[in-house]
């Protein structure tokens, strides 16, 4: 974490630099009910029906399927606890036993009812197990649902390598709202160090929503702080950087923290709004690439998977 401002002003903290970055989104589609063109991508719910392994007594497979579906939807994937349909991706439940460990095992499996691929979770002792007790099933849930979002990341990723208008083979187009709130020259100047800032990267900044990927707006709010040391007094000054996508869904926010002196940002930002941009534009890139997994690795074909063994 670079501490630019830490050195441009006398500051009491030092620069927080968070964003509140979301998992992948591998369900997204457009309005034809597609990702990208693609009629591979999986479509916009996720059966999670009842395993029938009978590793577990009837309670423990509606538990474990419920603590599936319920960890997924903590984390955006819009699963279902149901048989499947027709016409579904869904996900099998079921185990392997090694010994005395029982390995819990979640299988991504198309409409037509192949495997897509499969993930499987730590191995838990085969009586726990068995016992079916909420913990444990939950603790496996937790654990399978990112195994499951690993594999859906896969599968748009290699969504996105067959599709040369994804952003694996393009830049984002970003329509920046510009700043407002700051106070001095501070919505002007952050507007134009922020354009600046993406002059060498790959992502571009645009002034018209058309045909715009994301939308970053950007907001500035100075509070009264304490006294100070000396009683000199403060200011709070907080800047936040708010992606959305083209349907207006939070990706993430940038937030900028500072305690400065008071009024000592009402004329001429200078430099310190080049290195708060500076910052942000890396911050909004990041949001941006690990929203669309634009970097993840497409997982290997079913049977490019069976040769590597």
């Amino acid at each position: 974490m670079k501490r630019i401002f830490s050195k441009l002003l006398p500051l009491s903290a030092t620069c927080l630099l968070t964003g509140c970055l979301s998992v992948p989104h591998p369900f997204e589609h457009d309005k034809q009910g597609q990702k990208g063109g693609m009629a591979t991508a999986p479509t916009s719910r996720l059966d999670i029906p009842l395993p029938q392994d009978k590793s577990l007594s009837p309670d423990g497979e509606k538990l474990w399927a419920a603590q599936v579906t319920q960890a997924l939807l903590d984390q955006s994937i819009p699963a279902m606890a149901q048989p499947v349909r027709s016409g579904d991706w869904w996900v099998k439940l079921h185990t392997e036993q090694r010994g005395d460990v029982i390995v819990p095992l979640y299988s991504l499996m198309t409409p037509q009812g192949t495997v897509r691929a499969t993930q499987e979770g730590p191995g838990v002792p085969a009586v726990a197990w068995s016992a079916g007790g909420p913990d444990v099933l939950h603790e496996a849930a937790q654990q399978g649902a990112g195994q499951i979002v690993s594999i859906l990341t896969g599968v748009m990723a290699e969504s996105m390598e067959e599709d040369p208008k994804s952003l694996k083979h393009r830049g984002a187009r970003i329509f920046f709202q510009g700043v407002t709130g700051a106070p001095g020259d501070g919505n002007i100047s952050l507007a134009r160090a922020f354009v600046v800032s993406f002059r060498e990267m790959k992502d571009t900044i645009q002034t018209s929503r058309t045909d715009a990927d994301f939308t970053v707006t950007t907001t500035v709010k100075v509070t009264d702080g304490p006294a100070g040391s000396r009683g000199h007094p403060q200011q709070n000054i907080r800047i936040d950087w708010r992606v959305t996508d083209k349907d207006d869904k939070e990706v993430g926010i940038a937030t900028q923290l500072h305690d400065i002196p008071a009024h000592s940002m009402d004329g001429m930002w200078g430099d310190i709004a080049m290195a708060a941009a500076e910052e942000a534009a890396g911050a909004v890139e990041e949001m941006i690439t690990r929203y669309s997994s634009r970097d993840a690795k497409p997982i290997p074909k079913p049977q490019e998977a069976k040769k590597n063994k």
